[in-house]
């Protein structure tokens, strides 16, 4: 247990990196949250969330206010190993 709790530390203390060189991969909230701010700057997005597949795998949800063609093509479909779905969910108004 010990030299658990120090292999971990080293992990940590490493970035997150692990002992290939590779990323420890991050949670679907992490990934989100790096790409959120970009994925808003595109036409036409009005939210970014986390939803599920139909074979209920967790994906990344881009809302649209309307079909954007050129935005649709643009955005990725995968991000950091998670799926990219977009979905028509209209104008998004502060009450």
């Amino acid at each position: 247990m010990k030299y658990g709790i120090v292999v971990l530390f080293l992990i940590l203390a490493a970035g997150g990196l692990l002992a290939n060189g590779d990323r420890m991969p991050q949670t679907i909230e992490q990934v989100k949250a790096a790409h959120e701010r970009e994925l808003l700057a595109q036409p036409g997005v009005v939210s970014v969330g986390i939803g599920r597949d139909d074979q209920g795998r967790s994906e990344i949800v881009v809302g649209l206010d309307k079909p954007h063609a050129q935005t649709q093509a643009a955005l990725p479909r995968v991000l950091e190993g998670y799926a990219v779905r977009t979905e028509i969910v209209g104008t998004i108004r502060a009450r």
